[in-house]
């Protein structure tokens, strides 16, 4: 599968495993699942045929393993991000001192003010690296990194979690805990 395709399949997967499942006719179960079989004859009827070996292409070559099949290979979610109620039953994880955000500078004065909350996802995002949080910020203009003493708010009894490609979550940061790397 050439890389555009696999971008278009990967857009359309996070739409309907993280936002919109009922608009192909799936529905994810509590946790975030749904079983392959199921997802791929939606995708079909919604016009994008998938075979099982692509759809293994796509979740593999995708460059932020967005999504995962579960251990028998024959249920797949996504990793974080979603909008619809689901409960991915992550583990609380220790962060490291510090983690990053990447946002866009028309956003500061409310991050400033009110810290950064997950708006119509579950939790916020939160990278370990500052090139992640450039990237993340970058994709809608220029990217401002936000440096988040994650130390400090483990300390003061926040919870983090950790996906299962690497992005660390956690259910607000407040703003005493954010500064703006130059």
């Amino acid at each position: 599968m050439d890389k555009k395709h696999l971008i278009r399949v990967s857009k359309r997967l996070s739409r309907h495993l993280r936002h919109a499942p009922g608009d192909i006719g799936i529905t994810l179960t509590s946790d975030g699942w749904v079983e392959v079989g199921t997802l791929l004859a939606a995708l079909r009827r919604d016009g994008l045929p998938l075979t099982r070996n692509q759809l293994a292409e796509v979740v593999e070559g995708n460059d932020k393993q967005r999504f995962a099949f579960d251990e028998s290979g024959s249920r797949i979610r996504a990793s974080q991000g979603h909008s619809v109620d689901v409960d991915l039953a992550l583990p609380g994880a220790t962060p490291p001192g510090v983690l990053y955000h990447g946002t866009v500078s028309r956003f500061l004065s409310a991050i400033t003010h009110e810290g950064l909350r997950p708006m119509s996802r579950h939790a916020v995002h939160l990278s370990a690296n500052v090139e992640t949080a450039r990237t993340v910020g970058g994709r809608r203009g220029v990217p401002v990194v936000l440096l988040v003493d994650a130390a400090d708010m483990a300390a003061a009894g926040h919870e983090f979690q950790v996906s299962a490609n690497g992005v660390w979550l956690t259910a607000a940061v407040p703003p005493e805990f954010l500064r703006r790397l130059p």
